[in-house]
């Protein structure tokens, strides 16, 4: 195999970055997060330094307006932020890079969200459900009664799971997580002698 050109090994390393950065986009989707946060999560990540509004545009070819959107989404997910770069009066800005603490922060971000919005509903139900029993002049035919128990058990059910969540989210965002499952330190093996464990 004849040996490979300085230019090529570049180009095979660009093309592994790029890989990886389309990887970073796709896994975003099981978090519910748009391809576009996915996309610039892993172009700021494998540029391993912060980056501006015009250079993720030019990196894109999305607008500038799109981006600065885009950005205001990710902060909000606690998975960027902005930093200042001395001698740049550009906004720059910066991807946290630990896949760990990313899955943390998009997983308790959004159950956070879906844990407020579900419970507010269920509080909700069950009042209207206190209310209608409270008003009701005559008892309920046997048919309703019975829906209407099997409506208030279901909302008691749909509490405790939520409240599940929000406390399996607190495990997460207390690094109780790291406890119960630990983060294995890299694989400090030297593979130029069969992969074996440097003493």
């Amino acid at each position: 195999m004849s040996n490979l050109s300085e230019e090529d090994i570049q180009k095979e390393l660009e093309r592994a970055a790029n890989q990886i950065s389309d990887r970073i986009a796709d896994n975003m989707k099981t978090f519910g997060v748009s391809s576009t946060v996915g996309r610039l999560l892993g172009i700021i990540y494998m540029n391993r330094a912060p980056m501006t509004l015009d250079e993720l545009a030019e990196e894109t070819g999305m607008s500038k307006t799109r981006m600065s959107q885009v950005m205001r989404q990710m902060i909000s997910l606690n998975i960027a932020e902005k930093e200042f770069v001395k001698g740049s009066r550009k906004e720059h800005y910066n991807v946290e890079s630990n896949y760990v603490q990313t899955f943390i922060s998009l997983f308790t971000t959004n159950w956070r969200e879906v844990v407020s919005k579900n419970s507010l509903l269920a509080k909700r139900l069950q009042d209207k459900i206190a209310h209608v029993e409270q008003v009701s002049k005559e008892d309920f035919t046997p048919e309703t009664q019975a829906k209407m128990d099997d409506l208030k058990q279901e909302l008691d059910d749909w509490i405790h799971y939520y409240d599940w969540i929000q406390r399996l989210v607190e495990v997460f965002e207390s690094g109780k997580i790291f406890d119960l499952v630990p983060v294995e330190p890299p694989d400090k093996s030297n593979h130029n002698q069969g992969g074996h464990i440097h003493e």
